[in-house]
């Protein structure tokens, strides 16, 4: 929107989002009037944990330095359930005006470009998973019950998902699905796909839309991959599809499934990578909380033709993607989608082909198939190791994800699973 048509819709403040490498979105706002800003922001922001706690990595973090935030005006929008506010996504820069090294959306972008650079486009979205608890109180307390998907949850939230749902046409998304989850008082939201950018900035969006949402109904939200130790939780899914020149990779071929040539490839660079992107879409020591077995939270490195047990899953039909189920909330949605596109790449450049194909639940084979990594310091250790994703993220945004991630695990080593989930529940 333009700052007339934001004026025109009544708004006053313009709030300019970033994701850090903790996942937590963060803000600096700016009246409308003076739009283009730049407002300055801290580069300690790169090494914050969930918890808002600093640690200094190699190359980032500390009290020096300045960087300025530049708008995306052309993703602003109108929050309906923030009326007189806008929101717009931005890229940091250094006061020169260049690129900051660590921008996880430039970072994003550059992957986008590099995946152009061999003819290749990636269409993407997240699906989304929340839980809502009744806000005002100490514990958590669901603020509805019922039977997984039941018609008897829904009739507890349709007027705040018809409310919910017209939030996010109104803000230019395009809604494909809502329905009530299996977890406790767990729903769930899908959008329809774009290019990875747009997929990132939209997943910032949905999220914020959602909690603004549930806040005015006395609910709060909570995309923390975990709130019930013993129960399920709640994923971040990434759904993709490869495409050239001349159509989709993921169908019409004579590979896998239907599979084209280079499509296939460029699952297999995924695949091969799994390890290493468990830290960057699901480090946070409450995510392995989640990723348990039989719980259809994609912990086993390999992939299957619509078996969701997989961490890869392959959906074929008339709109052929795959969905990779093993992220969750408390990964920044701009580094989900710039190290899946680096993965699938160099599986394109090294010209890798997919194993077999899994069928069934795993946890009840023979014990061939490789789980994913169980613990923080197991993924932070794959991540560490990986060339493709330390070449793709650079030297500074390499360590600062592993900065973060290993001080995360090192504050929460004391916590039970009750403690941990309590103490991260509102973070996302």
């Amino acid at each position: 929107m333009t700052p007339e048509e934001l004026r025109a819709a009544g708004v006053t403040l313009v709030e300019l989002s970033f994701v850090d490498n903790a996942g937590v979105a963060r803000v600096k706002a700016v009246p409308l009037d003076l739009m283009p800003a730049s407002p300055g922001v801290s580069p300690c922001f790169e090494t914050f944990g969930a918890d808002d706690v600093m640690v200094p990595g190699r190359h980032l973090g500390g009290p020096d330095g300045d960087l300025r935030l530049h708008a995306d005006m052309a993703r602003a929008v109108a929050l309906r359930a923030l009326p007189g506010w806008a929101w717009a996504p931005a890229d940091k820069h250094n006061q020169d005006g260049t690129p900051f090294v660590a921008c996880q959306r430039t970072f994003a972008k550059r992957q986008v470009a590099a995946l152009a650079s061999h003819g290749l486009r990636v269409s993407a979205a997240f699906e989304h998973e929340w839980i809502l608890g009744r806000a005002g109180v100490a514990d958590f307390v669901p603020a509805f019950e019922g039977p997984a998907y039941g018609q008897i949850r829904l009739e507890q939230v349709a007027g705040y998902a018809a409310e919910l749902v017209g939030d996010l046409q109104a803000q230019g998304l395009r809604v494909q699905q809502f329905h009530p989850e299996y977890a406790t008082a767990q729903l769930e939201l899908s959008v329809a796909p774009g290019d990875p950018v747009a997929a990132a900035d939209d997943a910032v969006l949905v999220r914020h839309s959602v909690r603004a949402r549930s806040l005015a109904y006395g609910w709060r939200a909570t995309f923390a991959p975990s709130v019930d130790p013993d129960g399920t939780g709640s994923g971040a899914h990434l759904h993709l599809s490869v495409h050239d020149a001349d159509g989709s990779l993921m169908s019409g071929g004579d590979g896998p499934f239907w599979l084209k040539r280079q499509g296939e490839q460029f699952l297999a660079g995924v695949l091969r990578e799994l390890p290493a992107l468990v830290a960057i879409g699901a480090g946070h020591p409450v995510s392995f909380l989640r990723l348990q077995p039989s719980r259809w939270a994609g912990i086993w490195q390999a992939w299957g033709h619509e078996t969701r047990e997989t961490a890869l899953r392959l959906i074929t039909g008339n709109s052929a993607n795959a969905e990779v189920k093993c992220f969750d909330g408390t990964a920044n949605p701009y580094l989900v989608v710039g190290c899946v596109l680096a993965a699938g790449l160099a599986g394109v450049r090294d010209e890798i082909t997919l194993p077999a194909p899994v069928t069934g639940d795993p946890a009840n084979g023979d014990g061939t198939v490789p789980r994913l990594p169980t613990t923080v310091d197991e993924a932070a250790a794959a991540l560490e190791s990986s060339g493709v994703l330390a070449a793709a993220l650079g030297p500074e945004l390499h360590d600062a994800v592993l900065t973060v991630r290993r001080a995360e695990a090192e504050r929460c080593a004391g916590l039970d699973p009750v403690a941990l989930t309590s103490a991260v529940r509102w973070r996302w």
